[in-house]
């Protein structure tokens, strides 16, 4: 509702806050290994079409873009659905900490074979972040949380 009034005609706007600025740090070599063990561990498992395996690997907490982790079960189920085979080929480019959060960035492409077609790009990316936090025993993809 306070927002809300802001936007009245003639209202003051409101006082702009002082952005604060967390610099953004190489992670250590073992935090890094770490991080691409459990990636390469996920894209095993997205091959292997093994949803409850991949979405292990996902916060119960997740959200990012609009996405959560129902979303992104429902979009494993359509591809895996869709796609007689499933090949994942994901880089591990570099992994920034940012105050304790783990920033993710990889490239990587997605193709899957479909009946008569043969296979076909799925999806790619390059250098896509995504925010990574350690749960439990492993690491999780945890989002941007907007």
């Amino acid at each position: 509702m306070l927002p809300a009034l802001a936007m009245l005609p003639g209202a003051a706007p409101p006082a702009a806050a002082s952005p604060v600025t967390i610099p953004a740090v190489p992670a250590p070599a073992a935090m890094v290994a770490e991080l691409g063990a459990a990636i390469e561990h996920a894209r095993g498992r997205f091959e292997a079409r093994d949803l409850a395996g991949v979405l292990a690997s996902v916060s119960e907490q997740y959200r990012s873009s609009g996405m959560t982790k129902a979303s992104v079960r429902e979009q494993l189920l359509a591809m895996f659905a869709l796609h007689q085979q499933l090949r994942a080929r994901v880089t591990l480019e570099r992994v920034h900490l940012v105050a304790e959060t783990a920033w993710v960035y990889t490239s990587g492409e997605v193709s899957g074979r479909l009946p008569i077609v043969g296979w076909v790009r799925v999806l790619s990316w390059q250098d896509e972040p995504e925010i990574a936090r350690r749960e439990g025993n492993g690491w999780r993809l945890f989002g941007f949380q907007d």
